[in-house]
């Protein structure tokens, strides 16, 4: 049983929230609800708090000004938000779950899932807080997410962006290949790192391949359009993906050559 709170200045939210919770997570005991984020510190102060369910536009303090505390305890956040589109780049990148409002009962019983799973696991504490952190720098950074956080069985691996070559999908699979070789399995779909990842600079060349264009070194046509990355390995790039994939090379190049 993980004792949890809400966060949210709407009362329709609160108690829609709280209902669903009652009626399909029994593994969720709700011990306080909040309205804003000085109320949520207070019952941060008076409850050993699990996860929270955690608003993002509020009233005088937004939801991330919380994270600050959120760090001190030993809760997991679930965010629920209807934010705009860089910001939830950067909450999906980093925080451990997110839902969308109006809250759908089935992501909110995988997202409650995934809260129980982790929560089992104290080796995840410092990943989570760093994961956090990031998020803060993130949001305050306009120009792009800078580390991603990929779950696995035992928690979650925090990875910079500029150490991924390329991920390539395994049916409903994600592999991502980094820098030092290694790679990283991760079940999510290729989809949702494409919406995740920089667009200007990680490119969906092909169905089943994203590549980051810093380790394009060629690109050519001898079997097809293919990318030739730095590591020898060759992808395919689809033709109705080709248009894109050239004018996102040829801005990324102006790009490097203008800094």
């Amino acid at each position: 049983m993980l004792n949890a709170i809400i966060v949210d200045d709407e009362e329709f939210a609160r108690s829609s929230l709280y209902f669903l919770i009652q009626q399909n997570c029994q593994e969720i005991q709700v011990v306080g609800i909040a309205k804003s984020v000085s109320e949520a510190r207070n019952l941060l102060t008076q409850h050993s708090v699990d996860l929270i369910f955690l608003d993002i536009a509020m009233p005088g303090e937004n939801g991330f000004e919380l994270i600050p505390q959120v760090q001190q305890s030993n809760a997991n956040v679930i965010f629920t938000t209807a934010y705009d589109q860089y910001a939830l780049k950067a909450i999906k990148a980093n925080a451990l779950d997110y839902l969308l409002k109006p809250i759908d009962i089935d992501e909110l019983k995988e997202a409650v899932g995934k809260a129980v799973k982790y929560s089992t696991f104290n080796k995840v504490e410092n990943n989570r807080n760093e994961s956090l952190k990031n998020l803060a720098n993130d949001l305050q950074d306009s120009q792009a997410v800078k580390k991603i956080t990929l779950p696995s069985s035992q928690g979650f691996r925090l990875i910079d962006i500029d150490d991924i070559v390329h991920i390539e999908a395994d049916s409903n699979y994600s592999i991502f290949n980094l820098i030092n070789l290694e790679k990283i399995v991760v079940a999510k779909v290729l989809k949702d790192y494409e919406e995740i990842l920089p667009e200007n600079r990680f490119v969906r060349v092909h169905k089943s391949s994203i590549v980051n264009l810093k380790f394009v070194k060629e690109y050519n046509s001898k079997n097809g359009l293919q990318v030739v990355l730095n590591n020898g390995e060759i992808i395919i790039v689809s033709r109705r993906r080709a248009s894109d994939f050239f004018d996102k090379i040829k801005a990324y190049t102006n790009f490097q050559r203008e800094i």
